[in-house]
């Protein structure tokens, strides 16, 4: 049996005649994570056995004659930031490589209680820290439609596992594009949503205040019906919102037409290449032609978005990470003539280099007589930032925007520069500063660029638009993203 394409809608169409069971669905994506893994090694831990518990338990549901759960027997894959209670976590670090998560986050207990089976945790730049799943301590992630290319970052194994038919849906995490970033460069549906909507609650942290988990899928409908699932007030998580979740699968299909769509200036000036600005141009000539009306709009504060964004992002980070020192869990450094020694040893051992240099700029940002001039001040650009959105959407319904500069890069490429490393999340770290949701949509394909190879021999790389809305409008940022989808015909 062949699931690789298959998509939620799939799993229960078998499920419902009878075609195929859950187990016999599991053990189809068991064994496509066995044969496409060693290739692209999207998968730090394959959970076997619970999965196939978790999916002889639908089957006996459907035995039973009872109602099914909304997402029964869909295989999923959670980004190994996100706990599971029982299962390895290492966050992509030697620092946490022997650590068993002691609960599931709400995320994962909601996806559990809602019937879907979980194969596997996914790798990911190291605590989710990274734009190309490089930074891992446990190999690079690589793109299913380029092994030599890097499939985004810091999700890039949850986005990678769907490109390549090892899940029909995945958990990410997104701080500064994650989520978003990876989808657009492996060919996938990928959302964060409003700051708040989901609950963070065993999501290990980065930065608290812009992390996010979302889903990714292969097509707008299963990642709305992951976000219906996941989405809601949680007891458990203080910054979750008590924003009441409407149906997002129910309200695809509500009519998009008159919608006006932002179109900033600042987000098509130098840096984009024109491969992604001939495919975002075809993607806004598509909402056009659907009813929406093409506004330009500026957003004026874009140019300091970077600089802001790592400030705050490796400040909270800086604080965050304290807490893996040797002594309560994770790896403890074996030789220590003192106990600061042994910090410095587990830490200097354990955190890979991407790690440390974060630690130090965001511990330099903090520090006594700098706090003022960076931090203070990223915390009120970033207002300025927020405030851009909220002035443009006085005027638009939504804003189309590119996901990159540039489609997937060679591994390998950006590791020497972490300048220009951090520039491949341009486009994304604003609607994270802002707290508002934001979806990557496939709008089509360009060719790879070339080292001295035809157009023939180079390979054909994804190409994602981003689309943006009010804080919790993730059902209007949805349904303009499905429409999208079934014209364009990416779904």
């Amino acid at each position: 049996m062949d699931v690789s394409g298959w998509k939620i809608r799939d799993v229960r169409e078998a499920l419902d005649s009878r075609q195929a069971s859950a187990r016999e669905i599991c053990l189809a994506t068991l064994a496509r994570i066995a044969q496409q893994n060693p290739r692209n090694n999207s998968f730090l831990t394959v959970m076997e056995e619970r999965a196939l518990a978790q999916a002889e338990a639908i089957d006996r549901k459907a035995s039973a004659g009872e109602e099914l759960p909304p997402l029964a027997g869909v295989p999923v894959a959670v980004k190994d930031v996100i706990l599971i209670e029982g299962v390895r976590n290492t966050c992509a670090s030697r620092i946490l490589g022997n650590f068993i998560a002691p609960y599931s986050a709400t995320a994962v207990e909601r996806l559990e209680a809602a019937g879907a089976v979980l194969v596997g945790k996914t790798n990911c730049d190291e605590f989710a820290m990274g734009s190309s799943n490089e930074n891992s301590a446990y190999g690079p992630v690589r793109n299913p439609h380029d092994l030599e290319r890097v499939p985004g970052g810091s999700s890039g194994g949850s986005a990678a596992a769907i490109a390549a038919g090892m899940g029909v849906v995945s958990l990410g995490s997104d701080t500064g594009g994650s989520v978003r970033q990876p989808a657009s460069f492996c060919g996938v549906v990928g959302l964060m949503p409003t700051y708040g909507r989901v609950s963070r609650y065993g999501l290990v942290a980065y930065a608290s205040s812009l992390d996010h988990i979302g889903p990714f899928g292969r097509c707008v409908q299963d990642v709305a019906a992951v976000l219906q699932v996941i989405a809601g007030r949680d007891p458990l998580d203080s910054t979750s919102a008590a924003a009441p979740v409407p149906d997002y699968v129910a309200g695809l299909a509500s009519p998009v037409k008159g919608f006006k769509i932002g179109v900033p200036k600042e987000y098509f000036g130098e840096g984009l290449s024109p491969e992604v600005r001939g495919r975002l141009e075809e993607g806004l000539r598509v909402l056009g032609g659907l009813g929406c009306e093409i506004v330009e709009i500026s957003l004026p504060h874009t140019e300091y978005a970077i600089a802001c964004y790592y400030i705050i992002a490796t400040a909270e980070a800086s604080s965050n990470l304290a807490r893996y020192d040797g002594v309560r869990y994770g790896y403890r450094a074996p030789e220590a003539a003192s106990l600061s020694e042994m910090y410095r040893n587990t830490r200097g051992q354990g955190f890979g280099a991407e790690i440390k240099r974060r630690i130090m700029l965001g511990t330099y940002v903090l520090s006594a007589g700098y706090y003022e001039a960076y931090y203070l001040k990223a915390q009120k650009v970033r207002t300025l930032v927020a405030g851009d959105f909220s002035k443009a959407f006085e005027k638009v319904d939504a804003i189309a925007t590119p996901v990159a500069p540039t489609p997937a890069f060679r591994i390998g490429e950006k590791t020497a520069n972490p300048l220009e490393m951090y520039l491949s999340d341009i486009y994304t770290i604003t609607g994270s500063l802002a707290g508002i949701p934001g979806i990557s949509v496939p709008c089509g394909w360009v060719s790879a660029p070339g080292n001295g190879q035809s157009a023939a021999e180079r390979s054909r790389l994804p190409v994602g638009m981003q689309l943006l809305t009010r804080h919790f409008e993730e059902a209007r940022l949805l349904r303009l993203a499905h429409h999208f989808e079934m014209v364009s015909g990416a779904a």
